[in-house]
């Protein structure tokens, strides 16, 4: 009776969990099917009917230049930040110190999108202004930097997202470290290591793959960041590399979110269009990065 009890449990589990799982990937199709039925009239418009009067590509190619480029910067920044903090937290910190530093920063996660835009505009612009100028005299030699500092430019922009993804990176690397086998740790010390190079020695190997998957988290969320990007980045439909300046091409969620509402007939199947593009570009980043962790796995230094 109880063996029967026990089969009819695990066929229901097997059952709902294999419904989970079938739930996400039809939800997937369909929101992918959605973006490309509604993408579909300016797919197959004329130039002159899209929106901007010259086609698809020369609309989108920018937002999607903006996009990266305001992504990649955030990445640059946050992850080395990101590796520190989970590093004091997990083995430097003394304990109340590392619980406490662990709720402020999660806490940043419950900071609306919005916040982080009128911070970014009225604060972090203005304070970053000496040392975007810095940048353009001292380094205007690269493609980066040059010309007139702008609060509203597309580092201020990156710098803004870098805090914002902060909290969900530190949290991945700050769960992954922890989970360092402690023999590991405590046969480097044995050896006479340091603890800066136990962890370059242990620490750091087996948590590879959680340090990749947590970028990954990140630049997901940089990559649709929307409210924060429309109020603080000074947009255009030009190319530019310089990141300190104003006239930076724009973000594909950002242009969404300022243009959708006033937006009808094919207008609105153009958004739509770059919203399928940012979709795509977004699932291509996560299969790149869940392709990454599934080869760094049998290398993690847990073996």
């Amino acid at each position: 009776m109880k063996g029967s009890k026990s089969r009819i449990g695990d066929g229901l589990f097997l059952g709902l969990s294999a419904s989970a799982g079938l739930t996400i990937l039809v939800t997937l199709f369909l929101v992918a099917f959605f973006l490309f039925w509604e993408a579909w009239p300016a797919i197959t418009a004329a130039p002159d009917e899209v929106r901007g009067g010259q086609g698809l590509v020369h609309y989108i190619a920018p937002l999607l230049v903006g996009t990266l480029m305001s992504a990649a910067i955030a990445l640059i920044i946050a992850t080395p930040l990101a590796i520190g903090i989970a590093l004091f937290i997990t083995h430097y910190a003394p304990r109340r110190l590392a619980t406490a530093l662990g709720y402020l920063v999660d806490l940043l996660a419950a900071v609306p999108s919005v916040i982080f835009g009128l911070w970014g505009v009225t604060v972090v612009g203005p304070g970053m202004m000496g040392v975007q100028g810095g940048l353009n005299e001292y380094l205007g030699w690269l493609p980066f930097f040059g010309g007139n500092a702008s609060p509203r430019s597309m580092l201020v922009t990156g710098l803004v997202l870098a805090i914002m993804i902060l909290p969900i990176m530190t949290a991945v690397n700050r769960e992954v470290f922890l989970q360092t086998p402690a023999l590991h740790e405590e046969a480097s010390l044995a050896l006479g290591a340091t603890r800066w190079e136990m962890i370059q020695q242990a620490v750091v190997p087996f948590g590879k793959s959680g340090i990749i998957s947590g970028a990954m988290l990140g630049l997901g969320r940089a990559l649709g960041e929307t409210m924060a990007v429309a109020i603080i980045l000074s947009a255009s439909v030009r190319y530019t590399s310089v990141i300190t300046t104003s006239g930076n091409p724009g973000t594909i969620a950002g242009d969404i979110a300022l243009n959708f509402p006033e937006s009808s007939g094919i207008d609105v199947n153009t958004l739509i269009t770059a919203g399928l593009v940012l979709f795509f570009v977004t699932l291509i980043v996560n299969m790149i990065a869940r392709w990454i962790v599934s080869r760094r796995s049998e290398f993690s230094g847990a073996n």
